[in-house]
């Protein structure tokens, strides 16, 4: 039976970008090699720390939420075969499935809604442009805005396009600011979970 290395499984909103708000049940997986020093979960990148879970016994713990949508997280998820996991979830929750992903790893799995958040510090795989129904970068800088276009010239048209200001850093908040008044086609992603104090 298939299983996944599993950092945590919580019940929450989504705190980001297009579906801010939502209740939500996060499946973060273990496991990470883009090496982002802004990243605030990186207990998840080592994957062999992590408890193995197999589908039905993830499946069991989103039943047991009220949530209306499953998002599966990281670490990268796309490092692991998400075939097995989507199906499964599919056939046994029937909720809406999110992935959330710096895309550097070939796409696998099933999804209602990707949102690609790629990292200049592992290069996207291709297979992720077509899939990206949401593209949210990270800004620390301002030469992170120009790789904001750079990836949006990559990505489907209908993708919605969100820049996020790194966390605790009011100088990439006024970097974002500014440019999405110059920039109409962009919004602004804020992490609204770490306002509330919730996961």
């Amino acid at each position: 039976m298939e299983t996944y290395p599993i950092v945590e499984t919580f019940h929450s909103i989504q705190g980001e970008g297009y579906w801010m708000g939502q209740n939500s049940f996060f499946i973060r997986l273990g496991g990470c090699d883009v090496g982002c020093w802004f990243c605030d979960t990186k207990e998840s990148w080592p994957a062999h720390k992590h408890p193995q879970y197999s589908v039905p016994a993830l499946a069991e713990k989103v039943l047991a939420a009220s949530a209306s949508t499953v998002i599966v997280t990281g670490g990268e998820p796309l490092m692991h075969d998400l075939n097995p996991l989507t199906k499964g979830l599919k056939s046994l929750c029937s909720l809406p499935l999110h992935l959330e992903t710096s895309g550097a790893h070939p796409f696998s799995g099933t999804f209602d809604w990707v949102t690609f958040s790629p990292k200049r510090f592992k290069l996207p795989h291709p297979s992720i442009r077509d899939r990206a129904d949401e593209l949210k970068v990270v800004i620390a800088n301002a030469e992170d805005l120009q790789w904001a276009q750079d990836q949006a010239s990559l990505v489907k048209e209908s993708a919605i396009k969100f820049l996020q200001p790194e966390w605790n850093s009011p100088e990439a908040t006024d970097l974002v600011f500014e440019f999405v008044l110059a920039h109409p086609d962009w919004r602004i992603s804020l992490q609204t979970h770490k306002f509330l104090g919730v996961r």
